[in-house]
């Protein structure tokens, strides 16, 4: 007996750029070219030539990085819907991995792209601004218990930043501390360690200083109440109001990244299919890890989107 689909629509966040993303779209579809000339239009400059053609150095500057990953990630969803595929179901919920959580923003309609592209820069300059003033790293370890982490990171002052799967998990802090987690990770019997290329410590208590100015900036713009329900960053549930929201996305700066735990409510609540949409498969490998009997499938380009309609008809 085949169940029926149950989806829900996942975001990727910072990290999965590449230059020349979106561009095989922005050529086909009319409603990913759109996607680009929205953001281009509202941030007042050429944010898709910066994904098409780079050069990397800028591309990956984090108020630069941000929106385009949005934008792109907004690209793939509007040309798989344009293409007519009856294989797409609507989602049950959405939801985004950090910054990938103002892409599900704007697919719930609780922000309009231009809003989302220019919230997200702001977002991208605070961000760096927090790791000048305050320099710090994030660091993945790869093979060690949460509660493991937990008890290193009360002697190291470092902070969990991201759980991601079972054995991945990711921490943030400043450089010395950063170094004296790896020594006691390493003395525990990590399998490896992962410096990310990120200009600070995010989602740690680093960020702090920017905490209050996050809220202001929020306040600059229009919410609408979700037209699906959101999965909460920071406490793995819905989340179906605007107060809510805007109380997570400034918690979510400072708080971990809950990810394990906001598949694992999808899939307790029905959830049997997760479409990755947008740049990468990071969020592929790490669903398949958390439960290996989901389902995934990937759009980040028109490969992707042909792929969807022969996987789920010979599914």
């Amino acid at each position: 007996m085949t169940h029926p689909l149950k989806a829900a629509y996942v975001f990727p966040g910072q990290g999965s750029h590449r230059v020349g993303m979106g561009l095989d779209l922005y050529n086909r579809y009319p409603s990913a070219r759109e996607a680009f000339d929205e953001a281009d239009a509202a941030l007042g400059f050429l944010l898709s030539h910066l994904c098409f053609e780079g050069p990397e150095e800028e591309l990956k500057r984090t108020d630069n990085v941000q929106p385009a990953i949005l934008v792109t990630s907004i690209a793939c969803l509007r040309a798989a819907q344009q293409s007519g595929n009856k294989d797409l179901p609507s989602p049950t919920f959405v939801a985004g991995h950090s910054l990938g959580e103002y892409t599900a923003l704007v697919a719930a309609r609780v922000l309009t792209l231009g809003d989302a592209a220019n919230l997200v820069r702001e977002r991208g300059k605070l961000m760096y601004k927090a790791g000048r003033e305050k320099p710090g790293g994030m660091l993945a370890i790869i093979g060690l218990d949460t509660e493991v982490i937990e008890d290193i990171c009360l002697h190291s002052k470092c902070n969990i930043s991201n759980i991601n799967c079972p054995g991945q998990i990711v921490i943030s802090g400043a450089a010395d501390a950063l170094a004296e987690t790896s020594k006691l990770a390493r003395m525990k019997g990590a399998r490896r360690l992962i410096p990310l290329k990120v200009s600070g410590a995010f989602h740690s208590a680093l960020m702090e200083p920017i905490i209050d100015a996050f809220g202001k900036v929020i306040s600059n713009f229009t919410f609408q109440p979700p037209t699906t329900p959101i999965i909460s960053n920071v406490t793995a549930q819905p989340l179906t109001d605007i107060d809510s929201i805007k109380e997570e996305l400034v918690k979510q700066l400072r708080h971990c990244i809950q990810w394990q735990p906001s598949v694992e409510y999808m899939i307790h609540n029905g959830i049997n299919s997760f479409y990755e949409i947008g740049p990468g498969k990071v969020l592929t490998g790490l669903i398949k890890r958390i439960n290996s009997e989901a389902k995934t499938f990937n759009i980040s380009g028109i490969e992707g989107i042909t792929q969807l309609e022969n996987s789920t008809t010979s599914s």
